[in-house]
């Protein structure tokens, strides 16, 4: 079997993380049971771009027991636990993933898996899909069909299927409501926090902190900060969703006024250069800038670089830029997603419902035919994924009467 992981030695550790987030995952444990009896995946090639967590190692674990040939690379070059790498290439499944990979190694590592030549893709951010089509479209006319996990792996395909470019369907996990609902907003609402906290160890409460973007993410990260005790502000190009903000009690307006008074920013757009060259000229001295968002373009880091005199690491995952002017701006993991860079991304209760509708997704390919574009997971998944959540929580819900039922279903019960 071939790999390129760290150091087999660290399997054991790897091991104790994996199972002691299996313990947070009971919905993706009850498919393993069933996967392992079925093996609905009998046969198939599945090749994984994600994050290498220990929450992955559950998936990874789930899609083997449902007979799946697994193989994984990493996401994002500083995400990868190198622990969790060892246990699973111990466990049996092939890894490509060193934590701190450069550019070059980290596209070597998505060739690694696709050169399994794999029926089934599953990526979070799009980059493997965005590889076999530029660079191996000869080895696509065996897939079936694809999983994305995150925003900003879904605009870009949708972007790719709108050229009409897209060779084969993908079925979008983020677009389900026990993703999007749950992951995004409680899992990126905590674990940013946790990441800008154990970079920094500054105390939030009293400071202002700036979220770009208030989509399902920003919605997470703002109330958390709120909480903490922070003055929220928002800024949003979609006047809705700036409305919501304002109803949900943050202060919004333009990047521009914003740069003059945050402390923190953080972006969660998935969009270019939400923090631009402007606004860093502008922003106080001492500002501390973070990415939530899946690439660190959403930072104009080169224009940084370019007003810099100086740049310095003065804490694990702080940079600290000096520019011209003496001014100093602090950037954050390397301005990647800073709460796998500086944290262990998010907990394992909301991941378990995400890689859920990783795996039910997986055996839907197997089993179904889809027209090529970017597709949702069907509804009665979805509810079947918060029904087993909500057991394993030890709470329960209604169902309605066949009185109430007829009544939904009829237009002439009236007044």
């Amino acid at each position: 079997m071939n790999y390129d992981v760290k150091d087999l030695n660290l399997a054991d550790e790897g091991k104790r993380k994996a199972e002691w987030a299996a313990k947070e995952m009971p919905v993706l444990g009850e498919i393993k049971k069933r996967f392992e009896k079925e093996k609905p995946l009998q046969g198939s090639k599945i090749s994984g771009c994600l994050h290498v967590t220990s929450e992955t190692a559950n998936l990874a674990l789930t899609l083997k027991a449902g007979g799946a040939d697994f193989s994984l690379c990493a996401s994002n070059p500083l995400s990868t636990q190198d622990d969790i790498a060892a246990y699973l290439v111990s466990a049996g499944i092939p890894v490509y993933a060193i934590n701190g990979e450069d550019n070059e190694t980290y596209y070597k590592h998505i060739n690694s898996v696709v050169e399994n030549k794999p029926n089934i893709t599953i990526d979070d951010g799009a980059d493997l899909v965005a590889y076999l089509h530029q660079d191996k479209p000869e080895l696509m006319s065996e897939i079936i069909g694809g999983m994305e996990e995150t925003t900003t792996g879904v605009i870009r395909l949708k972007a790719l299927a709108n050229e009409k470019k897209l060779k084969y369907p993908i079925i979008a996990a983020n677009d389900s409501q026990t993703k999007h609902m749950f992951d995004n907003r409680y899992g990126t609402g905590q674990s940013t926090l946790d990441g800008i906290i154990r970079a920094t160890n500054i105390l939030l409460s009293g400071k202002t902190f700036v979220i770009i973007g208030y989509g399902w993410c920003g919605r997470g990260l703002a109330s958390r900060a709120k909480g903490m005790g922070a003055r929220t502000i928002v800024c949003e190009i979609d006047p809705v969703k700036a409305l919501e903000a304002v109803m949900d009690g943050h202060q919004v307006m333009k990047m521009d006024e914003a740069v003059k008074e945050g402390d923190f920013f953080v972006t969660l757009t998935g969009g270019l250069h939400a923090i631009g060259k402007s606004h860093l000229e502008n922003m106080k001295d001492g500002a501390i800038v973070a990415n939530s968002g899946h690439f660190n373009v959403e930072i104009d880091l080169e224009s940084l670089e370019e007003m810099s005199e100086t740049k310095s690491r003065v804490r694990p995952f702080v940079e600290e830029y000096v520019l011209e002017n003496g001014k100093k701006i602090c950037v954050l993991g390397e301005g990647r997603l800073i709460n796998l860079a500086a944290a262990e991304g998010h907990p394992p209760s909301v991941m378990d419902m995400s890689f859920a509708n990783q795996a039910l997704g997986c055996e839907f390919l197997k089993k179904n035919s889809l027209e090529i574009g970017v597709h949702v997971l069907a509804e009665d998944i979805d509810k079947e994924i918060a029904a087993l959540k909500l057991k394993a929580m030890q709470m329960n819900f209604d169902k309605l009467t066949p009185a109430q039922e007829k009544y939904f279903n009829s237009w002439d019960i009236g007044t």
